[in-house]
């Protein structure tokens, strides 16, 4: 190994340590209240070392999002199957985002606290950084494009629906209804006999009958 690639080497582990550190803290604390200065002491790293590899506590924040997308990614590629008519394989899409909510509990979070933020990172991000994290999430949208165009080619969804639009509004639904079934647990089963698994295959199969023309039948 060379000079340059051994120092490249070194660079990658230091930048992976400094992502490990800054993990467990965001997911200790949320991302509001963790600073540069938890992140440096979590890392055992000064904050100037902080910042020679990171511009920002939000360039960090889209590096764990960046994991965290390629977790569920890792996830869909293992459970679709070519296969599957479109209806079986909206309905596993939507599975295994709620099984990646479940077993991936602290990336799922993350996630949904960027969805959910007020805060806009874009002018404090290097664009490597940003675009990675968003191409990750238009790879996980075109899984949902793909099985609606597929089930307008078989005739089991409308072909009026606007395709993009659609695979946004699904991934926000469902981020809603996973949202809901964690927060308001307690209330769900005690005011409407409902636990999590009830609720998410309810709210699931709601979705896809909103979608599905009469060939496509109801499950």
């Amino acid at each position: 190994m060379g000079s340059k690639e051994r120092k490249e080497k070194e660079i990658n582990i230091r930048r992976n340590d400094i992502i490990e550190a800054a993990e467990s803290i965001f997911f200790e604390k949320g991302y509001e209240s963790t600073t540069m200065d938890d992140v440096a002491k979590k890392a055992e790293f000064s904050k100037r070392t902080i910042y020679a590899y990171f511009s920002s506590k939000e360039q960090i924040y889209f590096e764990i999002m960046i994991r965290g997308y390629k977790l569920l990614l890792s996830l869909l590629k293992s459970k679709m199957e070519a296969k599957d008519n479109a209806i079986d394989e909206i309905r596993k899409i939507a599975l295994t985002f709620y099984d990646f909510s479940i077993d991936y509990s602290d990336y799922f979070w993350a996630i949904m606290e960027y969805e959910n933020s007020v805060y806009d990172f874009q002018n404090t991000i290097p664009d490597q950084s940003r675009d990675e994290c968003y191409a990750l999430g238009e790879e996980i949208l075109m899984y949902l494009e793909r099985s609606l165009n597929k089930g307008i080619a078989e005739g089991t969804i409308a072909s009026s629906i606007l395709v993009n639009k659609t695979a946004l509004i699904l991934w926000s639904c469902m981020l809603g209804v996973f949202n809901t079934s964690r927060k308001k647990k307690i209330y769900l089963e005690s005011y409407h006999g409902l636990n999590q698994e009830d609720f998410i295959s309810s709210a699931i199969e709601l979705i896809i009958q909103s979608l599905q023309t009469k060939k496509g039948g109801i499950h």
